[in-house]
């Protein structure tokens, strides 16, 4: 996919694919270059459109980051420090002018609009292109729009569906149901199953294939509730032996790891092409050059198993001198610990630690330390490992490490879940689930057998965020599980800025920390105080320019 990425670039202008004016005099064709008559004349425009898809799908919402490596700091795990729509959000006072959700919304309905435009014109080069490319191009267009109504309505609930390419008489539509998008979702997805290839040469890496599609679909089952659905499917990506869990879960989300086969589908970048992101600065330490201002919580930290597979306040490996000694290795895969190496500086964010090591020199030296004196260091006293990579040192703004849609695991975790809705405790829930937690460099405890539906359910919801955490997946999580007004009210914790915690949290069985317990709770960074309103805040607010411009669209309660 690598090689096409230069190609997106130009296709911009199928965004226009509006009808032009009726009249005559404006309705003239270029003497040269394409127009929206003449454009598909063959093969190579119509993949140059399809190439563009994926321009459009990889968009910035905010801070140069991918989308869904920034959505996180609107959960319980995450923070972002900029006085933005996302933090809005994250704190519960956004209204239907919160620019980040208008950036979701506009740019998902761009990205259905080229769609459209290449499923209504694609017939054009149909007599110059071999019959398997044009099935592919059809169905990569209809992978897209799928996945872009998917998150759509999880994030708004229901929303216009557009089918078509719409004319300037056209603009003006009310929303469909959720269920009814939904149905559309899960049928498109089964159509672009049936003409995707099941993998690609290295040259087209990147590009939605079959497995793609079901693994969308499983977890748009999953998020509706439909068990059988989401089992299914993710039990055809299972038995397609195409995927595999990386034996190296950190190497993951380096550049070694991008060609891995538990990667279904990324988000692909390159810096010749000026494709590039900036989620290596915006996580980084100061000593490292990065800005620390989109941070993992206190309570995620927590979260996290002693290697004996035991919660931190019933485990007798967990040391409250020593907290991060025996955990879950995926703790510090996941997240920079204090007293770690984190971009080959000691990571100390201890207020009184006013020295660190540098460890890019031989021998290592000592300098300032920023992340415990830099007034923008990280709020909470750690950052985000995942993403960051040494590779990137030399320019630190302008990564092109591709960022992962989804990933194998995560299909694992869809199927146990399902199967664990559904009532059908076998064995397969206990290897699905084992499989991920038992990976070599992770090669946490298995789960023991015998155990009920409630103990399954609190299990699985753990090992989504164990495993998933930094990945884009945790709002919808809390969403559809209904615990966000439980974890989205209240304060926002940092750690102990010059000490530690005094003893373990309790953690709850959704791997919830709560510090009422805790003698010197008092003591921990409060970073903001968060609010959560049930009856309005499932749902993100309709962009205001929307229903200002569009009667039909009736807005989501409490905007």
């Amino acid at each position: 996919m690598k090689k096409y990425i230069k190609g997106c670039f130009i296709v911009a202008f199928m965004a226009m694919g509006l009808s032009a004016c009726k009249k005559d005099y404006l309705d003239k064709v270029p003497l040269s270059g394409p127009s929206d008559q003449t454009f598909f004349a063959n093969q190579d425009e119509l993949l140059l459109a399809v190439n563009g898809i994926y321009s459009a799908l990889a968009f910035h919402p905010t801070d140069d980051m991918p989308f869904l490596m920034t959505i996180d700091a609107a959960t319980d795990i995450g923070w972002d420090r900029n006085t933005s729509g996302l933090q809005s959000l994250g704190k519960g006072n956004q209204d239907s002018n919160n620019d980040y959700a208008r950036a979701y919304w506009t740019n998902f309905y761009k990205l259905i609009g080229r769609c459209n435009f290449i499923l209504d014109n694609a017939e054009k080069a149909r007599s110059t292109t071999s019959p398997e490319i044009y099935a592919r191009s059809i169905a990569e267009a209809r992978f897209a729009r799928a996945f872009a109504y998917h998150n759509l309505i999880e994030l708004f609930g229901g929303v216009p569906l557009v089918t078509k390419t719409l004319g300037l008489n056209d603009g003006q539509l009310p929303r469909n149901s959720k269920e009814e998008v939904l149905a559309f979702i899960l049928s498109e997805l089964d159509a672009a199953a049936a003409d995707l290839p099941a993998s690609y040469g290295a040259s087209d890496f990147g590009r939605a294939t079959k497995g793609a599609a079901l693994a969308i679909k499983a977890r748009a089952a999953l998020y509706a509730g439909n068990w059988d659905v989401a089992a299914a499917a993710a039990q055809e990506v299972i038995n397609s032996n195409v995927y595999s869990l990386h034996n190296n879960f950190a190497e993951l989300f380096s550049y070694n790891g991008r060609n891995s086969k538990e990667i279904i589908l990324s988000l692909q970048y390159l810096r010749t092409a000026n494709k590039t992101h900036a989620v290596t600065r915006n996580l980084l330490s100061r000593n490292g050059q990065g800005t620390s201002n989109k941070v993992p919580s206190q309570s995620l930290v927590d979260a996290y198993e002693c290697i004996d597979g035991r919660p931190i306040n019933e485990s007798p490996l967990y040391n409250p001198a020593r907290p991060y000694e025996n955990r879950d290795p995926r703790l510090s895969y996941t997240v920079a610990l204090p007293g770690s190496n984190f971009f080959n500086f000691q990571f100390e964010t201890h207020k009184d630690s006013l020295k660190c090591f540098n460890y890019n020199s031989t021998p290592p030296s000592r300098i300032d330390n920023q992340d415990a004196t830099n007034a923008f260091a990280t709020f909470t006293g750690y950052c985000w490992r995942k993403y960051v990579d040494l590779v990137d040192r030399a320019d630190v703004a302008r990564s092109e490490l591709n960022i992962i849609l989804i990933r194998y695991a995560e299909v694992q975790l869809i199927y146990a879940e399902a199967k664990i809705e559904k009532g059908e405790l076998d064995q397969s829930v206990y290897d699905a689930i084992n499989s991920i937690r038992q990976r070599p460099g992770v090669n946490m405890p298995p789960i023991p057998t015998g155990l009920s539906q409630a103990e399954l359910r609190s299990i699985v919801r753990k090992e989504r965020m164990y495993e998933l955490a930094m990945e884009g997946n945790r709002l919808f999580d809390i969403r559809r599980w209904k615990i966000a007004e439980q974890v989205m009210n209240g304060p926002f914790y940092g750690r102990v800025p010059r000490g530690l915690l005094a003893s373990a949290p309790v953690i709850d069985a959704n791997g919830i920390a709560h510090y009422d317990n805790v003698p010197n709770r008092a003591e921990l960074r409060v970073v903001e105080t968060r609010q959560f309103n049930p009856s309005r805040d499932y749902l993100w607010p309709i962009p205001n320019i929307e229903i200002v411009t569009d009667p039909n669209i009736v807005q989501n309660p409490g905007y």
